[in-house]
């Protein structure tokens, strides 16, 4: 029984560590921005709140592509998300916010149908292939990038720069204990 109760307690330390090494990576790799001149910009979606504004997390995604727009990284941006709980579309909601702040609605192409990372770089795919753009910089936030350059990367695309949204709060805790499971599936997923 004590030799069961070892090999259990080694497993567990094993476990965590393995965790808690990948979520290190994941968090480094998220923050180091990897900037350079794209094509498009991709901005990933997010909670809308029931006024039909975004979030204050969506805001900052959104906020740090008008800041790459305005210093000459891309001059086309992609906003993609679905239809949220609270009835609004995501990229509609992010096309307005971007409108607003002195971005023109001929450079933004909005997704609608873009209801997870995948879907949403399947989605990117398809609509750089339509209009022969070669390279894109991803926007989200930090624990989210190593999965989305992962997607876009096993669907093909060869030009993939980053930048991270300035937010952080409590929630990325769960959110990055999420992204370590996530990451690992997409990994072993089939991609066309």
């Amino acid at each position: 029984m004590k030799k069961w109760i070892k090999k259990i307690k080694l497993f567990l330390v094993f476990s965590v560590s393995l965790f808690a090494l990948f979520s290190g990576l994941i968090i480094r790799d998220g923050l180091t921005d990897e900037l350079g001149t794209a094509d498009v910009g991709l901005v990933f979606g997010n909670k809308v709140m029931p006024s039909g504004e975004p979030s204050a997390r969506l805001a900052a995604r959104l906020d740090r592509a008008v800041q790459l727009y305005n210093d000459g990284y891309f001059n086309k941006v992609i906003v993609s998300g679905g239809l949220g709980r609270e009835g609004f579309y995501e990229a509609d909601v992010m096309r307005d916010y971007l409108i607003e702040r002195g971005i023109p609605d001929s450079n933004i192409i909005p997704d609608n149908q873009g209801n997870d990372t995948y879907m949403t770089v399947e989605n990117t795919v398809t609509i750089m292939e339509e209009n022969n753009i070669r390279s894109i910089l991803v926007i989200s936030q930090y624990f989210h990038i190593p999965r989305i350059k992962l997607a876009c990367r096993r669907f093909g695309l060869e030009v993939v720069y980053s930048a991270n949204a300035k937010y952080f709060g409590l929630r990325d805790l769960y959110q990055i204990s999420r992204e370590v499971i996530a990451y690992g599936y997409y990994l072993v997923r089939s991609y066309p």
